[in-house]
């Protein structure tokens, strides 16, 4: 009867063991307990039980029963491993990994067991003890293709990619229809920077299995990588089909669309990741660079702080809020944020960097220097770096190895690195070839095309055009001393006009004489260039005007857009902007001469006598100033510069210190802009052997009261090679003579531009030995510049610099040939525009 029973047992478990290999679990459960029936203690169909048990996902009953098997007989290898699969299952590690040892210790070749063990250890970061494991199981067993597989994923965590990958090849040698050890193989391929190679490897996992979500959220990652966003978007979109709950991949997603541009979108993108996965740091973090983007402060500085309470020592969220703040012009917090950032990753070179920029718009330009060099350390290559470390030394006239720094950012650009924005170069060289190709670089590197919006739509003739101005200057700064009187002087019967103002308000005499001089004036500080874009479209606007250029506080993005059929860059920014979608750069003859014009990428608009407008209306005080009051000597020949001091170079400031010297008595005076530079200047005079108080340091003033101190002085240095502008204009209008030299750049030819159109074209030179001599004779023969000023002073009504009116027709007809040849279909050309 006993015999009877275990055979009968014997042959209800090889019948369940046939059963579970056709994976017919139930019936093969019902086979072992009818086995148990017949014999309680059969240890085999206890231990397929458990297995049943496990695959069922009931790893406790699993447990339980194989618990039962093993004390039966507890030198079964095969139940240890098995009991350490349910030990894992229950995230029991310690307790999984002695079983496999268990297993292991009764049966050394047992492939399984190792690579099980292997799995446990893996899944503990335990690498380099899970790659012995998964040795020991191929050692043990050459074709284990799973094993193969773990290995490389082992050796891609231990980052030995190389490896990694060649793990996962033999795995595919194995088992070629093996899509997880393609995916894989793609990993390891992205981590190595093999891009290509990688998609194809994701694309091979995908041909396996179609439905391999995960492969596609791969593949969109390596587009990524390679910048084809377009491609990335839509192998993220396949993932999301297919699994549509898959928060990396919605990650991803807004990844792709921010670098597209598209930050609505993105934005949308991120807030499905975080509705799937509401702990999800990053997707807080890029949230908010795209809300910033779109100029949504306060919802990007809210996101930007959920990021940081779910991580926060994550660096890149204090930088990113750091750059947020300082759009906001909060500087100090801005830093703070910033340092925060260098606290925790020591080697942030972006950081440094940024750190120097929020401290150098403090003026603190040597601590900013501090912070410049250790980004310059960290990260050499790093863009506009070494620009604004230069222009922070210039605001301080710290020339130590100055030379050698312009010549090596010359390097740079030549060599098509963008170390600079363009402002720099042209502070310190006089090279349009170099500036053209500083600004190229730029646009290159930060403004390229953007098609978001797709190509300008053409406007239909109409009775007026439509003139878009765009600044951040429209209050009281040198841009609006200078135009606010062209503004109220525009023909609306011709023209409409408005302006899309993005500076900080500031509502000032000057700020309310544009609002009431145009026909609209629209504050767009918090919309986002592809906004301000569309919107000027939508007001179909014919020509937008640039009075930024590359200057601080630009939007050159909303150009990169193509707000209006005509674009046009005006005013702002002495220089070509390199980019394409600028049609035309408003100059005159003097500022862009023949032998120069193949270093503008722009058509030329060429006004007659000068292209910078004035004011006609800017008052001068009527105040009592004495040369006592200012600091000044009573007597003695008074030269002066109100330029800023980064425009002081060792070249211009040794040629006045040898004037100073060659005129007794005569004293030098100059802009107090901050105290580093002051106590630079007064060493580089004693160094040249003057007396450091022959430099006398002027107080910024308010507008009126500084034009009237001109009167003080007897003539105005130029500098070079960036020659004064509006301190130019400034001088003039106060009835101050202007000495300048002329070089070959725009910024160079400026001052010569305003000297022509007061028609005093004896106070331009072309050498500093030239320079240096009329500056002297001119001290000395106080007849000859009495003379000077006398016709300054008589003409100054009717010079065409001063005749506001004069140059804005002479504008509004440059706008109406460009318009006409709009019309006409025809494109920019360079232009001549007749004088009245």
């Amino acid at each position: 009867m006993a015999a009877s029973s275990a055979s009968r047992a014997g042959a209800a478990f090889q019948q369940a063991l046939a059963l579970h290999r056709q994976s017919r679990l139930e019936e093969a459960r019902i086979q072992c307990q009818k086995a148990l029936r017949l014999q309680p203690r059969h240890c085999k169909a206890l231990q397929l039980l458990g297995t049943i048990a496990l695959q069922s996902n009931d790893p406790a009953r699993a447990l339980e029963l194989l618990g039962s098997a093993l004390q039966i007989d507890p030198e079964s290898a095969s139940a240890h491993n098995d009991r350490g699969n349910a030990l894992s299952r229950l995230h029991h590690s310690a307790a999984a990994i002695a079983s496999y040892d268990k297993a292991i210790a009764l049966k050394p070749d047992f492939a399984d067991a190792y690579y099980n063990r292997g799995n446990e250890q893996l899944s503990l970061r335990e690498l380099a003890a899970a790659l012995a494991s998964y040795d020991q199981a191929i050692a043990h067993k050459s074709d284990h293709a799973d094993a193969y597989i773990n290995r490389g994923n082992a050796l891609l965590g231990l980052e030995r990619h190389e490896a990694a990958i060649e793990s996962y090849e033999r795995a595919i040698e194995l088992k070629s229809g093996y899509a997880d050890a393609w995916y894989n193989r793609g990993m390891a391929l992205q981590a190595l920077g093999r891009h290509e190679s990688a998609i194809a490897s994701h694309e091979r996992a995908i041909a396996l299995r179609p439905d391999y979500a995960a492969a596609f959220n791969q593949r969109g990652k390596a587009y990524d990588a390679l910048g084809r966003y377009e491609a990335a978007l839509a192998s993220y979109d396949e993932a999301i089909a297919l699994r549509a709950d898959y928060a990396e991949a919605l990650y991803n997603r807004g990844v792709a669309l921010s670098a597209l541009k598209q930050y609505e979108a993105a934005v949308s993108s991120y807030e499905r990741a975080i509705a799937l996965h509401a702990e999800h740091p990053l997707a807080y973090n890029n949230r908010g660079a795209a809300l910033f983007e779109l100029k949504q402060y306060a919802a990007a500085l809210a996101s930007y702080d959920r990021a940081l309470a779910l991580k926060p020592d994550y660096a890149g969220t204090h930088y990113n809020r750091g750059h947020l703040l300082h759009e906001l012009s909060q500087f100090d917090a801005a830093i703070a944020s910033y340092e925060r950032a260098i606290a925790l990753t020591a080697d942030y070179a972006e950081a440094h960097y940024a750190r120097g920029v929020a401290l150098a718009r403090l003026g603190r330009h040597e601590t900013a220097l501090a912070s410049y060099d250790r980004a310059l350390a960290l990260k050499p290559e790093m863009p506009l770096l070494y620009g604004m470390r230069l222009l922070s030394r210039l605001q301080i006239c710290n020339w130590v190895d100055l030379d050698a720094d312009v010549a090596r950012l010359a390097t740079l650009i030549e060599r098509g690195e963008p170390a600079s924005g363009p402002f720099a170069v042209l502070s310190v060289s006089d090279s349009p070839a170099l500036q053209l190709r500083s600004a190229q670089l730029l646009v290159r590197e930060r403004f390229a095309v953007n098609h978001a919006l797709g190509p300008a739509s053409k406007h239909s003739r109409e009775q007026r055009i439509r003139i878009g101005y765009f600044s951040a200057d429209l209050h009281n700064h040198a841009t609006l001393h200078l135009m606010a009187g062209m503004f109220e002087m525009h023909d609306r019967s011709c023209f409409e006009c408005t302006a899309f103002s993005f500076g900080v308000p500031s509502q000032d005499g000057l700020r309310e004489r544009a609002q009431a001089g145009l026909e609209r004036f629209i504050d767009v500080r918090h919309r986002s260039d592809q906004q301000v874009a569309m919107m000027a479209r939508e007001l179909r606007i014919d020509i937008a005007v640039d009075l930024k250029g590359f200057t601080e506080g630009n939007r050159t993005g909303i150009f990169a857009l193509r707000a209006a059929p005509l674009q046009v860059s005006y005013l702002g920014y002495p220089g070509s902007m390199g980019a394409p979608y600028i049609d035309y750069l408003i100059a005159d003859r003097a500022v862009i001469p023949d032998s120069a014009r193949r270093h503008y990428s722009e058509r030329i608009i060429y006004l007659p006598d000068s292209y910078q407008v004035n004011d006609d209306r800017r008052p001068i005080a009527d105040d009592s100033l004495t040369r006592e009051r200012c600091g000044l000597p009573h007597s003695g020949f008074v030269y002066c510069c109100f330029n800023s001091p980064y425009k002081i170079l060792p070249g211009t400031f040794g040629s006045w210190m040898r004037i100073l010297g060659r005129v007794p008595g005569s004293v030098l005076w100059l802009l107090a802009d901050n105290a580093a530079a002051e106590r630079n200047l007064r060493r580089e005079a004693l160094e040249r052997g003057v007396d450091p108080g022959r430099l006398v340091f002027a107080p910024r003033l308010p507008s009126a009261l500084h034009l009237a101190r001109h009167r003080l002085a007897d003539l105005f240095l130029d500098t070079f090679p960036c020659n004064a502008h509006t301190t130019a204009s400034d001088a003039l209008w106060a009835g101050l003579p202007v000495l300048t030299g002329r070089g070959e750049g725009f910024a160079a030819r400026v001052a010569s531009s305003l000297l022509g159109a007061v028609a005093l074209p004896e106070l331009i030179v072309s050498t500093p030995a030239q320079y240096e001599e009329s500056a002297v004779a001119l001290a000395q023969d106080s007849r000859r510049l009495a003379g000077i000023r006398q016709r300054l002073a008589a003409g100054l009504r009717s010079a065409p610099l001063f005749d506001t009116r004069l140059t804005t027709r002479h504008l509004e007809a440059a706008y109406v040939q460009m318009y006409e040849r709009y019309q006409a279909d025809f494109a920019p050309e360079d232009m001549d525009v007749r004088g009245e």
